[in-house]
This record gives structure tokens, sequence and C-alpha cells, in this order.
């Protein structure tokens, strides 16, 4: 798909390619996502008609993100019930797809008890489909509202543990539009600091092995004008150590009960040299990412990716000869460790920023209480 841009006087913006939403042609309903797995070099969109291509689409982190995962599943439910199939079947197959982000099940249950709610006061199928839509569309705006005031309270903390602005800040993974209802969880911190002008840096960590970062973070810092710098992920530890990073921004796909965060592999070294460096460690992630029935990082369920993602490269019109469709980069044979995640402990995290606030210093209690303010708030049917 060719970039399109939006005029308005003197200012040029990219249009925004939506990385999720819902059509009803005539021939029945789709969810179209943005192939996440095309960019930056394509923007392409694939058509799920069925609940078992969503699956696949997850599974392929053609779809991906926490917060967009779980938008995905409620709109998951929702297709499987207005195309007639087995909304029970649907709804467990989605939960499953990625077993670490907890946002995933979170929307798909969501979906499904509007469906059965409807259905349980007489309601027909066709109500039902209404019903699981009509939630999902809620969860979509929730998650865009949610990252206005994450940018906000994102922001606000910056300024407080960093006078003066001009702000230096190195992210992991990608947390921008692409895996939101809105603009995004850590990235759209940095993206409101840019817009006041106290962004001075971005730094870029690639995201081995399938670089999220160099693929999509990039990709979105440069469609919104941002000053940012690409690195390799082991070259971080030397930014840190000549001063120049101010603040560490990530995301999260599921914070237990304790206040461990469990996020893109590659978070907690991160976290490690930070601390030692004493750069504030900040966490960006809606109250939906917090699982208060997962007690500690380690009854977290961490993702093993297959093997081939590390052992293999891929590269645009590049002859394949690899098992997984890549470039061979090691031996055939070769073992790979591929956990998708890696749990940062809460003696780390400087921060969790989400849109009830921001909590800080990072304790059981604390998630507990904002948890209980979320659903006071209105927010429970979400949790």
């Amino acid at each position: 798909m060719a970039d399109q841009y939006a005029q308005s006087g003197e200012d040029k913006r990219p249009a925004e390619i939506p990385a999720i939403r819902w059509e009803e042609p005539p021939e029945g309903p789709v969810l179209v996502l943005l192939d996440q797995t095309r960019l930056p070099a394509e923007e392409v969109e694939l058509v799920c008609t069925d609940a078992s291509a969503l699956v696949e689409a997850i599974r392929s982190l053609a779809v991906r993100g926490a917060p967009l995962l779980g938008i995905a599943g409620a709109y998951g439910v929702a297709l499987a019930a207005a195309r007639g199939f087995d909304v029970d079947d649907a709804a467990n197959a989605l939960a499953g797809a990625r077993p670490t982000a907890v946002n995933l099940s979170v929307g798909v249950r969501r979906a499904r008890a509007a469906y059965r709610a409807e259905l349980a006061e007489g309601g027909d199928p066709a109500q039902g489909a209404r019903a699981a839509l009509a939630a999902a569309r809620q969860l979509h705006r929730e998650d865009a509202e949610a990252s206005v005031r994450m940018a906000g309270h994102g922001l606000a903390l910056l300024d407080e543990l960093l006078p003066g602005g001009g702000h230096r800040v190195l992210t992991h993974c990608n947390t921008g539009a692409l895996v939101s209802g809105g603009e995004g969880t850590a990235f759209a911190v940095a993206l409101a600091a840019h817009r006041v002008g106290r962004l001075r840096r971005l730094w870029v960590d690639e995201t081995r092995p399938l670089l999220q970062g160099a693929r999509l973070t990039a990709y979105e810092a440069a469609r919104n004008g941002m000053a940012y710098t690409l690195l390799t992920d082991n070259a971080a530890g030397s930014l840190f150590a000549a001063g120049e990073v101010d603040a560490v921004l990530i995301g999260a796909d599921r914070i237990a009960a304790d206040g461990s965060v469990a996020n893109k592999v590659g978070s907690y070294p991160l976290a490690v040299l930070a601390r030692y460096h004493h750069v504030p460690f900040i966490v960006v992630a809606p109250v939906t990412t917090v699982d208060l029935e997962t007690p500690d990082g380690a009854s977290i369920e961490v993702e093993q990716r297959p093997g081939f993602e590390v052992t293999e490269a891929m590269a645009a019109q590049a002859p394949v000869t690899g098992a997984g469709g890549g470039i061979p980069v090691a031996p055939l044979g070769t073992q790979a460790y591929n956990p998708a995640f890696d749990v940062t402990p809460p003696e780390l995290v400087t921060a969790i920023v989400t849109e009830e606030g921001v909590v800080s210093p990072v304790t059981a209690d604390a998630l507990a209480e904002l948890c209980g303010r979320a659903r006071r708030g209105g927010a429970g049917a979400a949790l």
C-alpha cells in the first residue's frame, strides 16, 4: 500500500493506517489488520474472515503488542459470533495463541461475557454477536483513551525526574500505535515529549531476533518526525557508560501482582544497566496488563518462540533456503534459545505508569490499590 499524506495548511503528516479495524462488506464481516511482518518495506493489510485466521496472524506476529492483542481477541470473538462459528471454541483458541500477553485473554473474556450475557437474557445469536462487537469496540475506545492518559502521566513523570527537558530516552521493542488502539504506551510518552520540544533523542534498540525496534519503532519515529537513533541491543551498555541515556521507557506484556514485569526479551538487561548507572527505568502499560492472579515473576509463563527466528535472518528479495523461510546464519542443526520475553523484578523498576496514575515505588500493595481504583472508576469490566 502506497504511503499517503493528509495535508493541513503547511503541515504534512503521514496518513495513519490503523493497526486493526472491523469492516462489514456484503460477503460478511471481517477483521482487517496491518500486517506488521511486512513493515517497514510494505504497508499491506491482512483480512481475517474467521478466528482461526486471526489466531495464525497473532502467532506469526502480523498483529502484536499487549494492548492491541486484547482488542484483537475481543474482535475475534465477535467475528466468530457474527460468522456463526462456535464462540467458545474460538475464544479458547484465541486466548491460547500467545500465553504471556495477559491482555489477549482479557479481551477474549470481555467479548465472550457480553455474548453470553445477551443469550442469557433471551437474545438470539445475532444479538449476541452484536453485543460482543459492542464490547470489542468499547475496549478499543478505552485503550485509545488510556493511551492519551498514560502519555500525560508519563511526560509529567519524566519532567519531574529530569527537570529542564532535553530528554534522551532509550526504548526497547515497539510500543506505539502499532500495539494500541491509540498512540501506544511507552512510545506515546516519548511522542508527547517530542511534541512539546522536550525530547532530545530517542534511542531505539533494534530488538533481536525479530527486530521490532528496527522495523517498527524506527518506522513510527520517522513518520512522526522524531529525532531517533537505532542501535544494536548489545550497544546499549556503551550508551549508559557514556552518560547518553537519561531514562529507559518500555512497555509490558504482563505485570504480576508483586510488580514483576514481563516484556520483550532484552528488557531485563536494560533494567540492570539502568540501576547500575542510576538511570530511571520506567514501565508504561494500561491497567489491563496488571494481572493480580499471577502472584510473582516466577509464575509468569514465558512464551518460547521457534529456533529458526534466531538461526535464520529475514531479508526481502533474498534467496530463501532456511526451514523457517529465511537465510541461515548458523550451522545446520544449531539449537537456539529463543524466549519471547524476560521478567524484570520490581526492585529494578523505578515506576509503572498507567492511565490511572503512577506507581512508585513498585509494590504489591500499591498495584492492588491501583487496580481497585480502576474498578471503582468504572474500568472493572476491562480487568
